[in-house]
């Protein structure tokens, strides 16, 4: 064989058949080298829920805390027999999970969302190179039960706050950063999260606009209507400047819109009393996820249309805002079942 068809005939990918010798077998990839990549081929590949958690600090800390939470669930799982070697992770280790899940009697949404979380780790190993495929993928857990949202109507939503601006009277500072919380939660449809987490720089009170910084640390200026601009502006001008100030400010205190009794950031449990202080006709204290829920059905009977109210709520995927259509249909048929004779 000549030296061109020798050459030929590797380009062809023949080069265990012919004269050139194969890469594998080289000199030159014999010796130590060889035997430390074996070696580390043959070594159990080590989980990583250190470095899962720092590649979670895009997401919001509620979010983030649950992740770790669920992912170093997982591998302790895997370490005490389910798995030690994370390069061995399949589809079958993942179903044993989750049936083990099931066993301790987890509801069908915590297990939903702690197959979410593992898949999120699944997909961190796989960037790592420790997993080749995407083992998750062929794994279907339970679907979380949707339920609709509990939340209070048109006139007792206009009742609380109007008992909040009763309360204002006062001179109470308290009792206007309570109006301003409450008016941004039903007047904006702020997550409690990203209420807490408002500084003064962020409310534009001439634009009557703020700016929240939401999941996934997405940026969304949201406006203002003139009873939630006027109760900040309150606030602001007679309520804050009046609060005890905290004997050793936390940090970002000095900045934060809502401030506690302490004179720190004020925090969801925060919230949660202000709105336990001021409960329902019917004696029911609401969570301040519900007036979110409000503002967005609200918006929704109303005629706003569901790709406005998704970008308001600073919604990712549409079908999270598409649960509110259901509330609508909800009191659709009940208005058409208590009014139209053939219904």
């Amino acid at each position: 064989m000549t030296a061109t068809s020798t050459v030929a005939a590797t380009i062809r990918g023949g080069c265990d058949r012919f004269e050139l010798p194969c890469p594998e077998m080289s000199p030159a990839t014999a010796g130590p080298r060889a035997d430390r990549q074996r070696a580390d081929k043959s070594r159990p590949a080590s989980h990583d829920p250190d470095g899962f958690a720092v590649a979670l600090s895009a997401l919001s800390a509620n979010t983030r805390r649950a992740y770790e939470h669920d992912a170093r669930e997982f591998v302790q799982w895997c370490e005490r027999g389910g798995c030690p070697d994370a390069s061995a992770l399949d589809h079958r280790v993942l179903r044993r999970y989750l049936a083990y899940l099931q066993t301790r009697g987890f509801s069908r949404s915590s297990t939903a969302r702690k197959a979410a979380s593992v898949r999120a780790y699944l997909r961190h190993l796989r960037r790592r190179g420790v997993l080749g495929r995407d083992v998750a993928a062929a794994v279907q857990a339970p679907k979380g039960v949707r339920r609709l949202p509990r939340m209070p109507r048109r006139k007792e939503a206009a009742a609380l706050l109007d008992d909040l601006v009763a309360a204002t009277e006062t001179d109470d500072p308290r009792a206007r950063r309570d109006l301003a919380i409450v008016e941004l939660l039903y007047g904006a449809g702020l997550r409690v999260s990203e209420c807490c987490g408002l500084d003064v720089g962020d409310v534009d009170l001439r634009r009557r606009t703020v700016t929240v910084l939401g999941k996934g640390a997405k940026v969304r200026r949201l406006p203002l209507g003139e009873p939630a601009r006027d109760a900040v502006a309150g606030y602001l001008r007679s309520g804050r400047g009046a609060l005890p100030a905290a004997p050793q400010p936390s940090a970002g205190a000095a900045d934060a819109l809502f401030l506690n009794a302490r004179g720190r950031r004020m925090t969801p449990r925060d919230v949660r009393r202000v709105l336990e202080r001021h409960p329902l006709a019917d004696g029911r204290s609401l969570h301040p996820h519900a007036l979110r829920h409000a503002y967005a059905t609200h918006l929704l009977e109303g005629g706003a249309d569901l790709r406005a109210v998704q970008e308001l709520l600073g919604h990712a995927d549409v079908g999270t805002t598409q649960i509110y259509t259901h509330v609508t249909r909800e009191l659709m048929r009940a208005v058409y079942e208590r009014t139209h004779p053939r219904a």
